[in-house]
């Protein structure tokens, strides 16, 4: 049976809602050593004073004040045995002494006296009883986390245990029948499981205690003894996967036999097709199965469950405002959230978007913030200002190369020296963030059909001022097919006619252009072509196509080939540069990436994938516009 209707609520006021049917859970007496992170319950007040005598804060001689009066540099005063007693730091300063001389100022006699060439003030260089702390006064307020630092003041204000919420205890319950545990078992129609490690890990973050259950079959039966025994065994449940409609996404079923489901579809993408019910009193959540889903559902409705449970305001991560380098278009139906790369050009943030598939979980790893777009926005324009919420510290983000143009898999070894934000939007879409200041670098290979030649001619024909081409890496670009060639395919030419279906590139990438000048050549109609239409934004994309019979052929670059194991039918050599401005050329991120593209260390990463040249990399062009 299919669930046929997921509805489409604000995520605002769904959750609102929900977060007055979850209680606080109970507290618990723990060591103030073990407290850290912890929610506190109750208010803590100070046991004893702290200090709880009147101690040295120097190493020195306790002394009377009063008895010191008279000293000066030009009549040094001598004291005698019993009018001064020595101390060091810490000790306590007993009655009738009432301050504290440091040793540096006091002159040993032979006799056993000393001298003093100043006065001391009453109380100098004591901490007096309660300077701290006063005993009764409040230590620290409930409904606040514990931290490291707050440590010593709860202990020197004699509390050895504190009052904290318990950790709500949650269950991660991954399902699905295509599931695995080990990398040994995946095979076809298998797939890694990993979410729920990445939600218990948040869980843990969010203040909670996460215990993760086996792997859930799609059985409706199983599936219910599972959650029933997870909600007698747990404060809040997450059952991952099976919260849409289709016919094996049994959770909502479930939870309405076992309770009320309250939500069904949160007007957010990604993470639509979430589940917000209770059973015996307990949240239970329908997650999204797909990655950039249920880490957003965990983000946005788990962390604020859990952090009404432990009575807190939820944490939240620090915003800036940025300006957005490419236009993103929005559906007026859903509050979604897009993952972007920042970085700073000319001492502006910048916000590039990135793949924003529900699977795309390397989205998830590389973003630097996320977006959030309203629900009844239609988009953002390229240029705009946006908010983004920050998932990497602002200082990182500072000294970050920002790399936008064609996709090569060097840009991940680069990456592997420098702090690189990178995205690939092609040559064209390189090009044009240079020229709109969004980016530091553009890779680039543009083949000019009438000259022959590559990048020069392009970056005359869209730029004004002088530009640098800093020589890159010469690389090969073919076909790519299976191993072996069962299909016999030889060339470009052999696509006419739609025998043979292919993976192509996204338009305005050097090798979408590169293809479209072999059509030319054979006089082959871009219609003829099977899988024109369907784009991917990098090589290895392309080659994964062909490795897993999505098409049986694409172009890509040799290394491509090389590392997915494929065979390759060249069609000719090209030069992959890098475009920056020439006043960028001083700019000491720059400067290191010349200086790593000419290291050894990076020639020998790139030599073991194959396929590339080296002749003059790192030599700076000066074009003139």
């Amino acid at each position: 049976m299919r669930n046929v209707y997921i509805e489409n609520n604000s995520l605002k006021d769904s959750l609102d809602n929900y977060l007055k049917l979850v209680n606080v859970v109970e507290t618990e007496e723990v060591p103030t050593i073990e407290a850290v992170g912890r929610v506190c319950a109750k208010a803590i007040f100070a046991k004893v004073c702290d200090p709880t005598y009147n101690a040295s804060a120097m190493d020195g001689i306790a002394v009377c004040s009063i008895d010191t009066a008279n000293a000066t540099e030009l009549n040094p005063l001598v004291l005698k045995e019993g009018q001064f007693e020595y101390v060091n730091t810490g000790n306590a300063v007993n009655q009738p002494f009432d301050s504290v001389i440091m040793i540096e100022d006091v002159i040993n006699n032979e006799d056993g006296s000393i001298s003093i060439i100043a006065p001391s003030k009453p109380w100098q260089h004591i901490r007096c009883i309660g300077e701290t702390v006063v005993a009764t006064e409040m230590i620290f307020p409930s409904k606040q986390r514990i931290r490291e630092l707050d440590l010593g003041a709860i202990l020197a204000s004699g509390n050895a245990t504190v009052c904290v919420y318990k950790k709500p205890s949650v269950a991660v319950i991954p399902t699905g029948n295509e599931m695995v545990e080990d990398t040994k078992d995946l095979k076809k129609g298998k797939l890694m499981e990993s979410n729920s490690r990445v939600m218990s890990a948040l869980v843990n973050s969010y203040g909670g205690e996460a215990h993760r259950y086996n792997i859930c079959v799609d059985d409706e039966s199983l599936l219910e003894e599972t959650i029933k025994k997870a909600v007698k065994e747990n404060d809040m449940v997450l059952v991952n996967a099976g919260s849409s409609a289709g016919t094996k996404d049994y959770t909502k079923r479930i939870i309405e036999r076992l309770g009320k489901v309250y939500t069904h579809g949160l007007a957010i993408k990604p993470g639509k097709p979430t589940i917000l019910g209770i059973i015996e009193g307990k949240p239970v959540i329908g997650v999204p199965g797909y990655p950039v889903s249920a880490y957003i559902v965990m983000e946005k409705v788990v962390k604020e469950v859990i952090a009404k449970m432990t009575s807190i305001s939820s944490q939240t991560r620090d915003k800036v405002k940025a300006v957005m380098t490419k236009r993103v278009v929005s559906s007026l139906k859903n509050e979604e959230f897009i993952r972007v790369a920042l970085g700073f050009v000319d001492n502006k943030l910048v916000a590039t978007p990135m793949d924003r598939g529900a699977a795309a979980v390397m989205s998830m790893v590389k973003a630097d913030g996320i977006v959030d777009v309203d629900w009844n926005s239609e988009g953002i324009e390229a240029g705009e200002e946006v908010e983004v919420e920050l998932y990497r510290p602002l200082d990182e983000i500072k000294k970050k190369l920002v790399i936008i143009g064609s996709h090569d898999v060097v840009i991940d070894i680069i990456g592997d020296s420098l702090p690189v934000s990178s995205a690939h939007v092609g040559s064209m879409g390189g090009i044009l963030a240079i020229k709109a200041d969004s980016a530091h670098i553009a890779p680039i290979h543009l083949l000019d059909k009438d000259t022959g030649e590559y990048n020069i001619p392009f970056i005359k024909k869209y730029f004004e001022q002088d530009m640098a081409l800093i020589k890159g890496l010469g690389r090969t670009q073919g076909i790519v097919v299976p191993k072996g060639n069962p299909k016999g395919i030889k060339s470009v030419a052999d696509l006419k006619g739609g025998k043979f279906s292919f993976a192509n590139r996204q338009n305005g990438a050097g090798t979408r252009l590169l293809f479209d000048y072999q059509l030319s050549k054979y006089g082959i109609d871009k219609n003829e072509v099977v899988g024109y239409e369907k784009e991917y934004t990098t090589h290895l994309a392309v080659a994964s196509a062909v490795l897993n019979g999505v098409a049986d052929c694409g172009m890509a670059v040799l290394s491509a080939a090389n590392i997915m194991g494929l065979d390759f039918i060249p069609v000719g050599e090209e030069s992959y540069d890098f475009l920056v401005r020439a006043d960028m050329l001083e700019d000491e991120r720059i400067k290191k990436f010349i200086a790593t593209i000419q290291s050894p260390e990076f020639r020998a990463k790139v030599e073991e994938i194959g396929g590339y040249t080296f002749n003059d990399i790192g030599k700076v062009t000066i074009v003139k516009c």
